[in-house]
Protein backbone atom coordinates (compact mmCIF):
# COMPACT_ATOMS: atom_id res chain seq x y z
CA UNK A 1 0.00 0.00 0.00
CA UNK A 2 3.02 2.70 1.18
CA UNK A 3 4.80 1.70 -2.50
CA UNK A 4 1.00 2.43 -4.58
CA UNK A 5 0.42 5.53 -2.11
CA UNK A 6 3.95 7.27 -2.89
CA UNK A 7 3.08 6.87 -6.28
CA UNK A 8 -0.73 8.49 -6.49
CA UNK A 9 0.97 11.59 -4.36
CA UNK A 10 2.51 12.25 -7.26
CA UNK A 11 0.55 12.34 -9.78
CA UNK A 12 -0.11 16.33 -11.24
CA UNK A 13 -3.51 17.52 -12.14
CA UNK A 14 -2.55 17.18 -16.18
CA UNK A 15 -1.48 13.65 -15.50
CA UNK A 16 -4.98 12.09 -14.53
CA UNK A 17 -5.59 11.59 -18.02
CA UNK A 18 -2.53 10.13 -19.37
CA UNK A 19 -2.44 6.56 -20.55
CA UNK A 20 -0.83 3.65 -18.08
CA UNK A 21 1.09 0.37 -19.07
CA UNK A 22 -2.78 -1.08 -18.25
CA UNK A 23 -4.36 -1.37 -21.72
CA UNK A 24 -7.30 1.11 -21.93
CA UNK A 25 -6.51 2.43 -18.59
CA UNK A 26 -5.60 6.07 -17.76
CA UNK A 27 -3.86 7.15 -14.76
CA UNK A 28 -7.44 8.19 -13.35
CA UNK A 29 -9.11 4.69 -14.04
CA UNK A 30 -6.05 3.33 -12.58
CA UNK A 31 -6.13 4.87 -8.97
CA UNK A 32 -9.63 4.63 -9.19
CA UNK A 33 -9.57 0.88 -9.41
CA UNK A 34 -7.61 0.97 -6.40
CA UNK A 35 -10.03 2.91 -4.52
CA UNK A 36 -12.39 0.43 -5.50
CA UNK A 37 -10.84 -2.02 -4.19
CA UNK A 38 -9.67 -0.58 -1.04
CA UNK A 39 -13.28 0.29 -0.50
CA UNK A 40 -14.25 -3.28 -0.69
CA UNK A 41 -11.41 -4.36 1.96
CA UNK A 42 -13.53 -3.49 4.63
CA UNK A 43 -16.91 -4.88 3.66
CA UNK A 44 -15.23 -8.35 2.97
CA UNK A 45 -13.09 -8.35 6.38
CA UNK A 46 -16.45 -7.88 8.18
CA UNK A 47 -18.01 -10.82 6.70
CA UNK A 48 -20.04 -9.08 3.59
CA UNK A 49 -20.57 -11.19 0.91
CA UNK A 50 -20.26 -9.86 -2.67
CA UNK A 51 -23.72 -9.30 -3.52
CA UNK A 52 -24.19 -7.75 -0.02
CA UNK A 53 -22.02 -5.26 -1.18
CA UNK A 54 -23.52 -5.28 -4.73
CA UNK A 55 -22.92 -2.11 -6.94
CA UNK A 56 -22.12 0.61 -4.11
CA UNK A 57 -18.79 1.04 -4.93
CA UNK A 58 -19.19 0.71 -9.16
CA UNK A 59 -18.36 3.63 -11.18
CA UNK A 60 -15.97 7.01 -10.43
CA UNK A 61 -14.86 6.54 -6.84
CA UNK A 62 -12.50 9.69 -7.23
CA UNK A 63 -14.67 12.74 -7.44
CA UNK A 64 -12.82 16.06 -7.52
CA UNK A 65 -9.93 15.24 -5.34
CA UNK A 66 -8.55 11.77 -6.26
CA UNK A 67 -5.57 12.01 -3.71
CA UNK A 68 -8.35 12.37 -0.73
CA UNK A 69 -10.61 9.62 -2.07
CA UNK A 70 -7.62 7.56 -1.91
CA UNK A 71 -5.61 8.32 1.44
CA UNK A 72 -9.76 7.41 2.65
CA UNK A 73 -9.95 4.29 1.13
CA UNK A 74 -6.73 3.37 1.84
CA UNK A 75 -7.04 4.39 5.96
CA UNK A 76 -10.15 2.16 5.98
CA UNK A 77 -8.60 -0.70 4.51
CA UNK A 78 -5.69 -0.39 6.53
CA UNK A 79 -8.06 -0.34 9.62
CA UNK A 80 -9.80 -3.94 8.31
CA UNK A 81 -6.33 -5.21 7.55
CA UNK A 82 -4.61 -4.54 10.91
CA UNK A 83 -7.84 -5.22 13.04
CA UNK A 84 -7.78 -8.42 15.61
CA UNK A 85 -7.81 -11.77 13.60
CA UNK A 86 -8.44 -10.20 10.67
CA UNK A 87 -6.22 -12.28 8.85
CA UNK A 88 -8.35 -15.47 11.02
CA UNK A 89 -11.05 -14.85 8.74
CA UNK A 90 -12.44 -16.44 5.76
CA UNK A 91 -13.67 -13.90 3.23
CA UNK A 92 -16.07 -14.30 0.11
CA UNK A 93 -14.77 -12.93 -3.38
CA UNK A 94 -16.65 -12.91 -6.84
CA UNK A 95 -14.33 -16.27 -7.06
CA UNK A 96 -15.62 -17.83 -4.09
CA UNK A 97 -14.87 -18.11 0.05
CA UNK A 98 -10.62 -17.77 0.48
CA UNK A 99 -9.07 -16.83 3.14
CA UNK A 100 -8.44 -13.36 4.49
CA UNK A 101 -4.29 -13.98 3.95
CA UNK A 102 -5.28 -15.38 0.15
CA UNK A 103 -7.15 -12.17 -0.22
CA UNK A 104 -4.30 -10.44 1.47
CA UNK A 105 -1.76 -11.05 -1.33
CA UNK A 106 -4.25 -10.84 -4.01
CA UNK A 107 -4.69 -7.37 -2.83
CA UNK A 108 -1.00 -7.05 -2.44
CA UNK A 109 -0.10 -7.97 -5.76
CA UNK A 110 -1.99 -5.75 -6.91
CA UNK A 111 -0.75 -2.73 -4.90
CA UNK A 112 2.67 -3.52 -6.28
CA UNK A 113 1.78 -4.31 -9.78
CA UNK A 114 0.02 -1.07 -10.05
CA UNK A 115 2.23 0.95 -8.30
CA UNK A 116 4.90 0.20 -11.06
CA UNK A 117 2.25 0.71 -13.72
CA UNK A 118 1.22 4.42 -12.01
CA UNK A 119 4.98 5.06 -11.63
CA UNK A 120 5.50 4.16 -15.32
CA UNK A 121 2.77 6.38 -16.34
CA UNK A 122 3.39 9.49 -14.37
CA UNK A 123 7.28 9.05 -14.84
CA UNK A 124 8.68 8.83 -11.30
CA UNK A 125 10.96 6.28 -10.07
CA UNK A 126 9.78 2.85 -10.65
CA UNK A 127 11.57 0.83 -8.06
CA UNK A 128 9.57 -1.38 -5.30
CA UNK A 129 10.79 -2.08 -2.46
CA UNK A 130 13.09 -5.15 -3.08
CA UNK A 131 11.44 -7.37 -0.31
CA UNK A 132 8.00 -6.82 -1.57
CA UNK A 133 9.25 -7.64 -5.24
CA UNK A 134 10.60 -10.63 -3.92
CA UNK A 135 7.60 -11.79 -1.71
CA UNK A 136 4.89 -10.38 -4.35
CA UNK A 137 6.73 -12.70 -7.15
CA UNK A 138 6.96 -15.75 -4.72
CA UNK A 139 3.28 -15.20 -4.74
CA UNK A 140 2.87 -14.70 -8.36
CA UNK A 141 4.62 -17.63 -9.99
CA UNK A 142 2.89 -20.28 -9.04
CA UNK A 143 -0.93 -18.58 -10.33
CA UNK A 144 1.05 -16.58 -13.21
CA UNK A 145 -0.11 -19.11 -15.88
CA UNK A 146 -3.68 -19.49 -15.08
CA UNK A 147 -4.04 -15.62 -14.96
CA UNK A 148 -2.61 -15.23 -17.59
CA UNK A 149 -4.82 -17.82 -19.33
CA UNK A 150 -7.75 -16.05 -17.78
CA UNK A 151 -7.38 -13.23 -19.51
CA UNK A 152 -6.22 -11.14 -16.41
CA UNK A 153 -2.85 -10.18 -17.28
CA UNK A 154 -0.66 -10.32 -21.02
CA UNK A 155 1.40 -13.17 -21.31
CA UNK A 156 4.87 -12.57 -20.05
CA UNK A 157 7.50 -10.82 -21.47
CA UNK A 158 11.12 -12.71 -21.33
CA UNK A 159 13.61 -11.45 -19.62
CA UNK A 160 17.30 -12.52 -18.56
CA UNK A 161 17.66 -15.08 -16.06
CA UNK A 162 19.62 -13.18 -13.80
CA UNK A 163 17.02 -10.20 -14.26
CA UNK A 164 15.97 -8.74 -10.35
CA UNK A 165 12.69 -9.78 -8.76
CA UNK A 166 11.25 -6.77 -9.76
CA UNK A 167 11.97 -6.94 -13.36
CA UNK A 168 10.68 -10.47 -13.31
CA UNK A 169 7.38 -9.61 -11.48
CA UNK A 170 6.76 -6.98 -13.85
CA UNK A 171 7.97 -9.17 -16.83
CA UNK A 172 5.79 -12.36 -15.40
CA UNK A 173 2.49 -10.30 -15.35
CA UNK A 174 3.15 -9.10 -18.93
CA UNK A 175 4.34 -6.06 -18.80
CA UNK A 176 7.71 -4.62 -20.46
CA UNK A 177 10.19 -3.78 -17.35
Amino acid sequence: MTEFDSRVRKVRPEQWEWGTPCKEWSVHDLVNHLVYEQLWAPELLAGCTVEQVGDRFDGDQLGDDPLHSWVLAAAAAREAWIAPKALQKPVQLSSGRTTAVEYGWQMTTDLAVHAWDLARAIGVDERIDPDVAEAVLDYVRPNAEAWTSSGMFAPPVPVPDDADPQTRLIALLGRTP
